[in-house]
């Protein structure tokens, strides 16, 4: 493989070992500003004990999460240098406030609510967890504005002279309406499974008749809340797939394996891509006007379709399209599963199939949120910056077998951290509150 491909798959590697700790930092964050807020107004030690009990598997999580990501951003420097000195005024301005501001307030204040237990009093102590979870989810926030801006670029001019995009208008940057659909998802994704990593630990005790009403009131606090997020995840993936077909119509055709363009575009309930051929080899119950009222708000709507476009601008279609119908069926399954839970709570003995299946359900989201994520970045190619710049301009002139010893040296490290983080949140999640006080 040449450089290029190697150092996007060492980015994939190491983004994909990242999001391993993001979302359920994410997640547990509101649910423990929850619980918290609930022991600080009432003094109730039960809610004490919760909070400790799910803060210890955040803190294991919030430790590795943070040796993942700040080796991350050194990536644009030795493998995207010329993506970094072509829109680095743009792009290394968010990353600046993201690093500056949020991760540092965050980390401060994770320390402060981890020692202050016995130190500060339980609305002081409230607060604290209150900023780590604005400061985590604004932190996120910055990412993706960074990430929108690759995705839909704006607020820049080109400097001819100096052969590179500088800044031209930062509140266009920030309220880029295409990053902030990727926010809006990305988040309600990472709120939802840390709902369902709670509920699934919850099932497991419950299943086993351990500790049931520490758990039992964990699964009837956290079920509809679960429920919300996943109906409104299934609404903001539907408000970011217009925004991509506003924007990249190109990876819409891509996610639809939508070959020809055509108005009152049908969807297809099974579709088999054959990109070899351009065409479809199996297109199987269509419903005539749903793929252009999915996309565009109306059935009589024109949907582009790949053949519009030079086959070296068009991504991978095979890859986007099963990510799509990937992710898309787990968001199906999370909304049953989330309803489930909902109408089994106030139960005194919750269904044991249900209970096993929320338990299997635990690294579901994760696989999910990767699929979008892998449709998203995938889907923008051949482009890092859509339109813009091509993915193959903005590597390091590197030797090919530099990035692959890194490449190898990222896998073998981010495995080992990887299999410590599952290790230690099953350790300490399967032995209870129990552990925590002892």
């Amino acid at each position: 493989m040449d450089v290029v491909m190697l150092s996007r798959l060492q980015f994939a590697v190491a983004v994909f070992f990242h999001f391993i700790f993001v979302p359920l930092t994410l997640g547990l964050s509101v649910i423990l500003v929850w619980m918290e807020t609930r022991y600080a107004a009432t003094g109730d030690e039960f809610w004490k004990r919760q909070v400790k009990f799910w803060g210890r598997l955040f803190l294991i999580n919030f430790t590795l999460g943070v040796v993942t990501g700040i080796t991350l951003e050194f990536q644009f420097g030795t493998n995207w240098s010329r993506y970094s000195e072509y829109v680095g005024d743009i792009f290394g301005s968010l990353l600046a406030i993201e690093a500056t501001v949020a991760f540092f307030l965050e980390s401060t204040f994770i320390a402060v609510w981890h020692f202050g237990w016995d130190r500060l009093g339980r609305k002081a102590h409230c607060a604290c967890m209150w900023f780590v979870a604005i400061a985590s989810n604004t932190s996120a926030l910055w990412i993706i504005l960074a990430n929108g801006f690759m995705q839909h670029p704006v607020g820049y001019t080109l400097n001819e002279a100096a052969g590179r995009a500088e800044l031209a208008n930062f509140w266009d940057v920030i309220l880029n309406g295409y990053a902030w659909g990727q926010y809006v998802h990305t988040i309600l994704a990472s709120w939802a499974l840390g709902g369902f990593f709670v509920l699934g630990v919850s099932a497991w005790h419950l299943l086993r008749g351990s500790h049931t009403g520490f758990f039992h009131r964990a699964f009837r606090m956290v079920a509809p809340y679960t429920l919300i997020l996943a109906l409104a995840l299934a609404l903001s993936g539907h408000e970011q797939g217009m925004n991509v077909a506003r924007h990249q119509p190109v990876k819409l055709a891509a996610m639809e394996a939508q070959w020809e363009t055509m108005s009152r575009a049908p969807f297809y309930l099974f579709v088999w891509p054959d990109p070899a051929n351009e065409t479809n080899s199996v297109e199987f119950l269509g419903i005539p006007g749903l793929m252009s009222w999915i996309s565009h708000g109306s059935a009589d709507a024109e949907v582009r379709g790949l053949l519009d476009y030079p086959a070296s601008d068009r991504p991978p279609v095979a890859e986007v399209f099963w990510c799509f119908r990937g992710m898309v069926a787990l968001g199906g399954l999370f909304v049953l599963l989330a309803l489930a839970a909902f109408w089994q709570r106030k139960r005194e003995a919750i269904c044991p199939r249900l209970l096993t299946a929320l338990v299997w359900n635990i690294p579901l989201p994760y696989i999910g949120l990767a699929l979008g994520w892998a449709v998203a970045e995938i889907g923008r190619q051949p482009w890092i910056v859509y339109g813009l710049m091509r993915t193959s301009d903005a590597v390091s002139p590197v030797p090919a077998g530099s990035v692959s010893l890194s490449l190898l040296a990222f896998i073998a490290v981010y495995s080992v951290l990887g299999i410590l983080d599952i290790y230690l949140l099953r350790k300490y999640a399967l032995k209870g509150p129990d552990a925590q006080e002892a």
